[in-house]
């Protein structure tokens, strides 16, 4: 904690300290602190008019081109090599070093303070040993750095304590604040960094505590590393209550070695509950289920078993939400495992035409802080609006599930979408806050299409925009067609089963939704085993030899209605022309997964080909049949015109059920300790 002086003891709280890694230091750390480096600022930072213009390639000339050349050279990336991590808080600067603080961890997210809280002042306050410049910036929503402060400390022997109070003016459209280090001789120790407010500002009457959902299936080992980081985190579990973790498996958590230590560590905190699978929403809503039957729990926070998490996160959504003028959502941003400077996403919005997600201020996925920090990012400065956050990590109050409820019971997928978007109609938000985050394995080796979840996703977004726009119905047949089509001219005819399986089902309304929650999985893998797509081998020396290879597609259609209008070309081609799969003697091409994935085009000239499944682990033969695809089609189009035709009153239909009530849920938990579940994975 900072120290502060007398007069302060009880005016000043700390929300936010400045920590560094110590594991995996060599991953991560261009995530807490780099060097520094001049910053560049780029012509449509100072002008956002730049962006308005239209580019002419048309009118442009040799000597143009040439010089976008020479001026688009490519970053080698951040350095972090003027310090080192001496602990959690603590970082010694080489003689001569000189570090910046503006990254996504340690830079306070300013604008978001601004935004959801009263706070209109805040203290920047560090412990400096050596002799050293500390300066302070802040930057607005287009990514312009301002100076705030300079602070010369000359105290090589013992530590000297600076602060600095910043106004929290002209930050409505974004903005940060954050501190440089410069060592001006000789080593310099920088310790017990942290970002104070007023507690005249805080909104909570009284300490508030959370209690934490975790819920599991068969990964025992991904779990145990979770309770490890929250037993270790002292600061966590003094507003710990407690650590509900829901094991839906067979492969126990609680069968791990190092288990009973690590339950007795956190004693009375940790209850360990084991349950039928449920899938992800089920594992949830117990968590929150008995958050609520508690009742000590001022917050309920989500967590996934699989995820990494930075502790110190968990800990700045609940100081975050003790001040926010209203009951919010507190989500965080996805980091990649397998890249842990890449943020996969960070916010995101719902298209209600499509009934589907993008990213918040069409920031793009992806963004590798190690090649682009945060101060050369200046479009990563504005404050970012969002309609939900993934559920894995997201802080809710419990008043918020005492208005709305739990999850929708759907096993899996667009729970948290449906859920963020239910709250935001109910006047709780959602904030992806910067500077909270896990790591998290993200999707881009998957292709869904090619497994059991396809069903749950078609489904279950059907479901969620049945109950959340009751009048103004998406414009979803088109959508839905193409989706079908899509998997159609992949030969992915499993997947098309799958869809019309999920529009049947929503047809049968909420009691059927309800009632199949524990088996509806068998019978998704039951029907798709039906299917060639699904039947993966484990060599191509179990298939014939292909006859040939085609290229990847490199001119696949980049907007909406290039799409449309390719598919159409190739739709067309299906219908007319018959295709007998059962004469395929061999396979026309081998198709690598990543190629199969998302484009149809790698199948347009070939009636069969070995499509290698997307783990890397089999391959499958998918062969053309027009007949199936033809009815496929006609299917799709026929379940899909008569939802829409009837959206009014199945949308009453669902809403009136109160699908997603604690009482729901309740029976939902009651009836599933009588039956035997199969145990599969919902992953």
């Amino acid at each position: 904690m900072i120290r502060m002086a007398l007069k302060d003891a009880d005016t000043w709280e700390t929300v936010m300290r400045v920590v560094y890694p110590i594991k995996d230091t060599e991953q991560t750390l261009p995530l807490y602190a780099i060097d520094w480096t001049r910053p560049h600022v780029a012509e449509t930072t100072l002008d956002s008019r730049i962006d308005m213009r239209r580019l002419e390639f048309g009118s442009m000339n040799q000597s143009t081109l040439q010089r976008i050349m020479r001026h688009a050279g490519s970053s080698a990336g951040v350095s972090c090599d003027s310090f080192t991590v001496l602990n959690r808080n603590t970082i010694a600067l080489k003689k001569h070093g000189h570090m910046s603080g503006c990254t996504f961890f340690n830079a306070f997210p300013a604008s978001y303070w601004r935004r959801w809280t009263s706070v209109k002042m805040v203290r920047f306050a560090a412990d400096i040993q050596g002799n050293a410049k500390i300066n302070v910036f802040r930057s607005t929503g287009r990514g312009l750095m301002y100076p705030v402060a300079e602070k010369v400390v000359h105290s090589p022997q013992t530590a000297e304590h600076v602060s600095v109070d910043i106004p929290m003016t002209g930050l409505m459209d974004g903005g940060y604040f954050w501190f440089d280090a410069e060592s001006l001789d000789g080593e310099v120790i920088i310790s017990e960094a942290a970002w104070s407010v007023p507690q005249s500002a805080r909104t909570a009457s009284k300490p508030t505590t959370m209690s934490i959902a975790i819920t599991t299936f068969n990964r025992a080992s991904y779990c145990m590393n979770q309770l490890r980081a929250i037993a270790g985190a002292k600061e966590l579990r003094k507003r710990l209550d407690t650590l509900y973790c829901t094991d839906q498996g067979n492969d126990l958590v609680k069968n791990q070695q190092g288990y009973t230590q690590i339950a007795e560590d956190l004693g009375a905190q940790l209850t360990y509950i084991q349950q039928a699978n449920l899938g992800g929403s089920g594992g949830f809503s117990r968590g929150m289920y008995e958050t609520l039957k508690a009742k000590k729990s001022d917050f309920v926070l989500l967590l996934d078993d699989d995820a990494i998490s930075e502790p110190e996160s968990i800990l700045r959504s609940i100081q975050f939400s003790d001040y926010t003028v209203r009951p919010l959502l507190v989500g965080g941003g996805m980091f990649h495992l397998d890249n842990r400077t890449m943020l996969y996403t960070q916010g995101e919005r719902i298209n209600a035409r499509r009934m589907w997600m993008h990213p918040s201020k069409g920031l793009g996925y992806n963004h590798d802080f190690s090649v682009e920090p945060l101060r050369d990012s200046p479009e990563r400065h504005q404050r970012i609006d969002e309609d939900f956050n993934g559920w894995w990590m997201c802080l809710i109050p419990t008043v918020v599930l005492e208005k709305i409820g739990l999850s929708l019971p759907v096993f899996i997928k667009f729970d948290d979408i449906e859920y963020g978007l239910r709250a935001k109609k109910a006047g709780f938000p959602t904030v992806c806050l910067p500077g909270v985050a896990v790591w998290h394995q993200a999707w881009h080796d998957k292709d869904p299409a090619r497994s059991w979840e396809e069903y749950f996703t078609e489904r279950n977004r059907w479901l969620a925009a049945l109950v959340t726009y009751p009048e103004a119905k998406p414009n979803m047949l088109v959508e839905t067609l193409y989706g079908d089509a899509s998997l159609g001219l992949r030969f992915v005819y499993s997947a098309m089963a799958l869809h019309h399986m999920a529009l049947r089902d929503i047809l049968r309304g909420p009691q059927y939704i309800v009632d199949c929650l524990p088996t509806k999985l068998g019978e998704v893998r039951e029907l798709r085993a039906k299917y060639p797509d699904a039947q993966a081998k484990d060599s191509f020396e179990d298939y014939p030899e292909p006859s040939g290879e085609t290229n990847s597609p490199r001119n696949h259609p980049s907007t909406m209605k290039s799409r449309y209008k390719a598919a159409v070309g190739l739709i067309a081609k299906s219908f007319i022309k018959n295709v007998d799969p059962s004469k395929a003697k061999n396979p026309d091409a081998a198709i690598p997964a990543q190629d199969a994935a998302w484009t149809w085009l790698a199948f347009d000239r070939v009636n069969s080909a070995l499509v290698t499944t997307p783990d890397g682990n089999g391959v499958a033969w998918l062969k053309r049949d027009n007949r199936l695809f033809r009815r496929n089609m006609i299917e799709g189009y026929r379940l899909t015109r008569k939802i829409m035709r009837n959206w009014k009153s199945l949308s009453a239909k669902y809403r009136a059920y109160d699908i997603s009530s604690v009482e729901t849920w309740h029976r939902i938990f009651e009836v599933s300790k009588i039956i035997r579940f199969n145990v599969n994975s919902w992953r």
